[in-house]
C-alpha cells in the first residue's frame, strides 16, 4: 500500500527546496525579525551543495536565538565567491572561511590524514570539520551546529544555557547509537550516544585521548568514526545531554505527513537524512 502522506511530504519538500534555492538572492535580503544581541560565537560546516540549507539555518538562528558575536560558516573548500557573498548578505555577523584558514592551533596528525585521505568525500568533510572544532580557541560560549538544523521559538533555552555559570559542555543526544564500534571499550558502549550535529562549549574540551585511540586503532575511517570521537571526548569532559524534548533528534515521524513535534516549544530540530524533506516543510 502506498504511503500517500510520506510521498506527498517528500514531493512538497523537494518543491519548496527548489523554490527557496531559486529565490536565495531575495531571501538573504529579507530583514531579520529579531535583533536581540547575544554574546555567543557559533560555527556551522557546509558546502556549496548545501547553500540553501545553510541560509535557512542561519536565518532561523538569528530570528529565534539572536544576533551572535559572529556566525562562522566553515567551508569544506567548495563554496564559490558568489555563494560566499550570498551568505554574507544575510547579516554582517556572518563570516565564511575555508576550513584550512581556521586552523589556528594544534591539529592532531590523524585528523590531518583523514581530512585529505578518506574513502568518501563525506568522510573527509567530517574530518575537516573536526580539524577546526578541535583547534579553535574559545573565549565565550561557543556553539557548533550542522546546517540541517532549524531553530524555533523555544530557542531562548539556548541563551539561558550560554549565560549559565556552569562550565561543562552540552551535547545533542542521538536517537540511536551511530558510532564506530572499533573505538569503544566495553563500558563505553553503554554511554548515551552523542550526535555531533550540535553542541555547546563554555571552554575547549580535551580531544587528545579520543584522537590518540583513533590513531592506534583505525586504518580506514568509517562514516561514524568522526562522530565517535565527539562522543568519546564529550563523555570524557563530563558533558551533559540537552533536553531531548526541546532539542529534538528523532525520526519517529519519518513516514507521516505531519510532524510529531510541537515547534512552539522546541529550541531546535536536527533534520538528519531520513527526514531531510521535513526541513523544508518547517521554514518559518
Amino acid at each position: 500500500m502506498v504511503n500517500v502522506g510520506y510521498h506527498s511530504a517528500k514531493i512538497q519538500g523537494q518543491l519548496i527546496r527548489s523554490l527557496y534555492t531559486k529565490s536565495l538572492n531575495q531571501i538573504v535580503k529579507f530583514p531579520i525579525q529579531h535583533q536581540r544581541q547575544v554574546d555567543i560565537d557559533i560555527y556551522a560546516f557546509s558546502c556549496e551543495r548545501d547553500l540553501a540549507i545553510q541560509v535557512a539555518n542561519i536565518r532561523s538562528f538569528l530570528r529565534f536565538v539572536g544576533i551572535p558575536a559572529k556566525f562562522v560558516v566553515i567551508s569544506d573548500g567548495t563554496y564559490t565567491t558568489k555563494s560566499i557573498h550570498t551568505l554574507q548578505q544575510i547579516h554582517n555577523c556572518v563570516q565564511v572561511f575555508d576550513w584550512q584558514e581556521l586552523l589556528t592551533n594544534y591539529v592532531h596528525p590523524i585528523i590531518r590524514k583523514f581530512a585529505v585521505n578518506s574513502p568518501q568525500k563525506a568522510i573527509m568533510a567530517f574530518w575537516k570539520r573536526l580539524a577546526v572544532l578541535t583547534s579553535m580557541s574559545i573565549d565565550k560560549p561557543t556553539i557548533y551546529t550542522d546546517a540541517d538544523i532549524l531553530f524555533f521559538p523555544g530557542a531562548e533555552t539556548i541563551i539561558k544555557l550560554c549565560q549559565s555559570d556552569e562550565s561543562h559542555a552540552w551535547y545533542l543526544p542521538d536517537c540511536l547509537p551511530s558510532l564506530d564500534a572499533r573505538l569503544l571499550l566495553n563500558h563505553e558502549k553503554e554511554l548515551h550516544p552523542v550526535n555531533a550535529g550540535f553542541f555547546l562549549l563554555q571552554q575547549q574540551i580535551d580531544w587528545q585521548e579520543a584522537l590518540d585511540r583513533v590513531e592506534q586503532v583505525i586504518d580506514v575511517p568509517e562514516y561514524f568514526t568522526e562522530q565517535t570521537v565527539v562522543h568519546l571526548a564529550m563523555h570524557k569532559a563530563q558533558a551533559k545531554p540537552l533536553n531531548s524534548e526541546k532539542f529534538v533528534l528523532h525520526v519517529n515521524d519519518q513516514f507521516r505527513y505531519q510532524d510529531n513535534c510541537n515547534y512552539q516549544q522546541v529550541a531546535l530540530r536536527h533534520y538528519v537524512s531520513d527526514i531531510r524533506h521535513k526541513f523544508w516543510l518547517n521554514l518559518v
